[in-house]
């Protein structure tokens, strides 16, 4: 595709810059890498409760195919657009190249409100972009899962009009289905099973005690809860906790669960008892050891990189640090263990998912569990001898360790040698 990308996909494309340079990439194939093989655009005409019609537009894009199947979530929101679709596509090549699953990358989405569309409204709308994408998705071609504004429940409709269209009954299209149908165990908990996993790893190789750590979680929903309760577990205090509507902050500690039941009664960890109100963002910049920023991207930014007193960031929101923040932190020398490595969990037990539609087996808790414990702590050790080996080389575009860069150099180098060996470049 030759069309001007804005700045949304070239901010998304900074580390991939980064990466090359440290491979030596020749221009061309940064160019291949900086490029979706295919991208859809649908229009869906949707009958409303109303009576009336709406047309709603519908995206699909295919960032890389080389390493397997386009894999990526489908995204019912306002802000949809094929810039953001296709800066999502890309992170997903990275993050399934970095912990070693045999996916490219593919993302999809919706514009539209869907707090503002009734159930019935929900299901015609999936029914009708499942129709649309059919033949551009499948188990070996490319398989979506839920993203922001989607659910299991979205995802059921779709595997069920995807089916008819096919005839056949292909399970394996979509992943995070409810367990009724194919779905995995242990997938809800996944992205914060995963980052806990590589956290521990992170602090182990840092040499950052986890008994009495002080953690902080900017976010705290379904992704943060897991890996709060499992800091816990380990001996960590959770010191600080925010949502969109507030925080609340205690240097003695908090305990998750109770955080987590005094929000869905209250719908904010505002007001937790026995806690000091604080705001928003302010988990960010508290007196901690381990940062996880959990929420929306672009959060910890150059206004408050340098008050961030953390040792340990764990990025569990996918692009909550801009470039400028990195620099900063880096200067710090605070270690950062980036989104393409630490919210990856979600897209591996996905992965097993879409193993156990093929074969017609499925795993217990027990497996699940281990088999990601692998693939997490494997993913981390490989970034980490990158980090070295590069810095070593005298690569480094850095002066100290940098697990950002090297996360993207250990994903170019596979999908670059994925396309040489397809004869693709």
């Amino acid at each position: 595709m030759t069309e001007q990308k804005s700045s949304l996909y070239e901010e998304a494309l900074k580390p991939l810059k980064d990466a090359a340079d440290v491979l030596k990439l020749e221009p061309e194939i940064v160019d291949a890498l900086s490029n979706p093989e295919k991208a859809l655009i649908v229009s869906m005409p949707i009958r409303m409760d109303n009576g009336k019609i709406k047309v709603f537009t519908g995206y699909r894009v295919q960032h890389n195919t080389a390493r397997g199947p386009a894999k990526g979530g489908i995204r019912y929101h306002p802000s949809v657009c094929l810039d953001e679709v296709k800066s999502l596509a890309f992170w997903m090549s990275i993050k399934n190249a970095v912990v070693g699953i045999p996916y490219g990358g593919g993302k999809g989405g919706i514009t539209c409100n869907p707090k503002e569309l009734s159930r019935g409204e929900l299901e015609r709308l999936t029914r009708s972009y499942a129709a649309a994408i059919a033949y551009f998705v499948g188990p070996d071609q490319d398989v979506p899962a839920p993203d922001v504004g989607t659910n299991a429940q979205i995802m059921g409709w779709f595997t069920d009009e995807y089916c008819k269209i096919m005839g056949k009954y292909l399970l394996g299209v979509i992943t995070s289905k409810p367990l009724s149908i194919g779905g995995s165990r242990g997938r809800e908990a996944a992205t914060g099973r995963g980052a806990f996993f590589v956290t521990l790893e992170a602090a182990k190789t840092f040499n950052i005690p986890l008994k009495g750590a002080r953690v902080s979680i900017q976010g705290y929903g379904n992704v943060a809860q897991p890996i709060a309760q499992y800091l816990y577990e380990m001996g960590c205090k959770i010191v600080a906790v925010s949502d969109s509507v507030g925080g609340a902050y205690n240097p003695e500690g908090m305990h998750p669960v109770k955080l987590a039941e005094f929000k869905e009664k209250t719908r904010s960890v505002k007001g937790f008892p026995g806690s000091q109100e604080i705001g928003v963002t302010d988990p960010i910049t508290v007196d901690c050891d381990i940062l996880i920023p959990a929420a929306l991207e672009n959060q910890i930014t150059k206004e408050n990189a340098d008050k961030v007193k953390a040792k340990l960031i764990v990025e569990e929101a996918n692009g909550p640090t801009t470039v400028e923040a990195d620099k900063i932190l880096l200067e710090k020398g605070v270690v950062v263990v980036p989104d393409v490595l630490a919210n990856a969990g979600g897209v591996t037990v996905s992965y097993f998912e879409w193993v156990q539609n093929r074969m017609g087996y499925y795993w217990s808790d027990e497996e699940i569990d281990e088999k990601l414990k692998q693939v997490m702590t494997s993913a981390f050790k490989e970034v980490y001898q990158t980090a070295k080996q590069y810095q070593a080389d005298s690569f480094a575009i850095k002066q100290r360790l940098d697990l950002r860069t090297a996360a993207y150099v250990t994903a170019v180098k596979k999908i670059v040698e994925s396309m040489q060996a397809l004869g693709r470049i």
